[in-house]
């Protein structure tokens, strides 16, 4: 019997050159994207800092082997590690990740297109440090926020209007892809390598998402960027030693990612890749939590005076939401860690009821024993607003709207609070940002004494330093 499958190797899928084509080739011009993206990166190494108080995450970092030495390699921002930029990627991208507080891209598919910058400012610090030691320029700041723009607009773009949850695959998978493909060029790979490079990271074994839903969330989700953005970094290296790469690694049949892993169904594109994720990202600013619940605890914030001083005579809390809200973290039952409880909707509304406040303090067992949030968790109901879940998918809009209201048991109400925008939305930019640089500020007290803390802000916050920095130079600022 002989087969009738053809072993011409046929020309690269279209998805995969888009994505060469456009770290190769296309030039960002928009000031917008620039701007946003250096609150981004302030905002996301603030995250990391923060993440560096828990020792959960603590624990991860560092070499593999205790004690290894990397000449010129790349430090790891509020710690005194430097390391191959593989593990750079992953320390870097583990802090950032670790406490659900990075920016947020919701669409038919979530995420965090800030996670890139792990293997982003890992390889852009690894190869300043090996360019100056050759007696080469190193790369610019600037360079970074041009890499982390198309990181963004890779991971977000393709998140649009392919759901890659509905077929129980986790958004992490993006991370890896779009890290490849802008690391790739970072390292100065041709068309073909990054075209290599991005198709073995379509073919790689991709992370399922039961780590971060009902039985089994847990610390995964916290360390699984950072796998990611790593492994993005690791192929681009590999490609860039000649590896050879998969052209129909979506669209072959059979073994193709699509029939593999999508249900045979192809990905579909509104649009191409520019600089709109960028300029559309959501900050996590005021609340570290799962994004779809932000508004709801702000809504809560709001009903606090009120409800804190009779949380025994509540009756009922209803909570209108959207759909994708119901399906991540309408969440009932014991919760069995922090990375449980900052995914559970019903948990972080509480929180914002009785305490008028919700850090990350707020997740742990310390705080997670009082008996008043399983009591009102109990009494609470998750109601969907049809209109709210179609303007949540309304690119003119993209709102993540909530709305809470207590019932008393004597029968009277609190006001029904909807709030439809978060503060860290664009449509709230000017709210947000000073919140956001006081954030940073926060963090940055973390980890450094006041003058350190003072030379690196003052940096950030003019946008022509920053971009003309080298970035070895910037990253050593971070050295505790």
């Amino acid at each position: 019997m002989s087969s009738a499958i053809s072993n011409v190797r046929p020309e690269p899928d279209k998805v995969i050159t888009d994505i060469a084509d456009y770290v190769a080739g296309y030039s960002i011009e928009s000031a917008e994207a620039y701007e946003t993206a250096r609150y981004c990166l302030i905002d996301t190494l603030g995250c990391g800092l923060e993440a560096l108080s828990y020792p959960a995450c603590t624990k991860l970092l560092g070499p593999i082997v205790p004690g290894t030495i990397v000449p010129n390699g790349a430090r790891v921002p509020g710690t005194q590690f430097q390391l191959d930029p593989v593990m750079a990627a992953f320390n870097i991208g583990a802090m950032i990740r670790w406490l659900d507080f990075n920016d947020t891209w919701l669409a038919a598919e979530w995420g965090h297109p800030s996670d890139n910058l792990g293997g982003i400012l890992a390889t852009a610090d690894y190869i300043s440090r090996q360019n100056v030691a050759a007696g080469r320029k190193p790369l610019s700041m600037r360079a970074v926020l041009t890499a982390m723009i198309r990181a963004h607009e890779i991971q977000g773009v393709i998140a649009l209007e392919n759901s890659f949850n509905r077929v129980g695959l986790d958004h992490v998978l993006l991370v890896k892809v779009a890290t490849t493909a802008v690391v790739a060029q970072m390292l100065g790979a041709t068309r073909e390598e990054i075209i290599n490079a991005v198709s073995n990271a379509w073919i790689d074994g991709q992370s399922l998402r039961t780590y971060r839903h009902t039985p089994n969330t847990g610390s995964r989700k916290s360390w699984a960027a950072g796998d990611a953005t790593s492994r993005g970094v690791r192929l681009a290296l590999m490609a860039l030693k000649g590896e050879m790469g998969y052209p129909s690694a979506l669209t072959a049949t059979t073994w193709g990612f699509y029939d593999v892993l999508f249900k045979g169904k192809p990905f579909a594109f509104t649009r191409g890749y520019g600089s709109y994720v960028m300029e559309n990202v959501l900050f996590k600013i005021s609340f570290p939590a799962e994004f779809h619940a932000q508004t709801a605890v702000e809504a809560a914030l709001e009903l606090h005076p009120d409800v804190a001083p009779r949380l025994h005579e509540v009756k009922e809390v209803v909570i209108t939401t959207h759909e994708s809200a119901i399906r991540i973290i309408d969440k009932k039952g014991p919760l069995h860690n922090p990375a449980d409880r900052d995914h559970c909707l019903q948990y972080m509304t509480a929180i914002g009821l009785i305490h008028g406040n919700l850090t990350a303090q707020h997740y742990e067992d310390a705080v997670a024993r009082d008996p008043r949030i399983d009591d009102l968790r109990e009494k609470m109901r998750c109601v969907e607003n049809a209109a709210w879940t179609a303007d949540y998918l309304d690119p003119a809009k993209r709102s993540i709207a909530n709305a809470v209201q207590v019932v008393f048991s004597d029968g009277a109400k609190t006001r029904n609070v909807v709030v439809e925008y978060p503060v860290g939305h664009r449509r709230r930019r000017k709210e947000g940002i000073p919140l956001l640089v006081e954030k940073f500020q926060t963090n940055l007290a973390r980890r450094f004494a006041p003058r350190q803390s003072r030379l690196i802000l003052d940096l950030c916050q003019d946008a022509s330093r920053l971009e003309a920095t080298p970035v070895n130079e910037f990253t050593d600022l971070f050295v505790v």
